[in-house]
């Protein structure tokens, strides 16, 4: 099994004088689905976007641990697959384009097959030369799943992961968040019941706001 790990102590995030969620303590090991729960607006992207380093918390921290020894800040994202509502990929692009592109932005070299097969698996492959502006909303959701899979990463964190996509495009993406959950790192933030029942251990966000209330 993978050794990944992600170690939280007192992570605190504010907005200006807005509290998103206070001393949130925990580990999240590899080998095992987690879920991030909460309300709209509790705070999920925010805490996701934290663990995966493009934001930084107002105080306590996130380390990012490979057989134990530290990840530094800078290359998380080697290890990271990060699928998200608010992931950006390139429209003037085609699909294989897109992936590509990425990967020598990541610095490897591009796996055909490998990346074929993911296109295969989600539905995409006869449509892998087409321009992503064409894309539905659908399927330019289960694009963002191949993308964030493409360097076999060690950790997956998801961010309403099922969003956009029809019953089989779901299963398709269940499938895979089992599968990945076995030896890898998965974190998946959603307010779906469905999404969250993969999850073997859920962090609420809203218990982190009510301790503010208490003290």
């Amino acid at each position: 099994m993978i050794d990944y790990s992600i170690k939280i102590k007192e992570l605190t995030k504010l907005f200006g004088r807005r509290l998103v969620f206070r001393n949130i303590d925990g580990e999240f090991r590899a080998g095992n689905i987690y879920g991030i729960a909460g309300k709209n607006g509790a705070g999920k992207s925010t805490f996701v976007k934290i663990l995966a380093g493009v934001l930084s918390p107002t105080s306590g921290s996130a380390v990012h641990y490979k057989n134990d020894k530290k990840i530094s800040h800078e290359k998380i994202f080697e290890h990271l697959g990060f699928v998200s509502p608010y992931l950006i990929l390139y429209d003037e692009f085609t699909a294989e384009e897109n992936l590509i592109h990425f990967s020598r932005i990541r610095g490897e070299e591009y796996d055909t097959d490998y990346a074929n097969a993911l296109l295969k698996r989600f539905g995409l492959y006869k449509r892998r030369k087409d321009l992503l502006k064409n894309y539905s909303s659908g399927m330019k959701q289960r694009m963002k799943f191949v993308f964030a899979l493409l360097h076999k990463p060690f950790l997956l964190i998801l961010d309403e992961p099922t969003s956009n996509l029809d019953e089989n495009g779901k299963e398709t993406v269940y499938e895979i968040i089992r599968e990945q959950g076995k030896e890898r790192l998965v974190i998946v933030a959603s307010n779906e019941e469905r999404d969250l029942s993969l999850c073997a251990e859920i962090l609420n966000l809203e218990d982190y706001k009510k301790r503010e209330a208490e003290n």
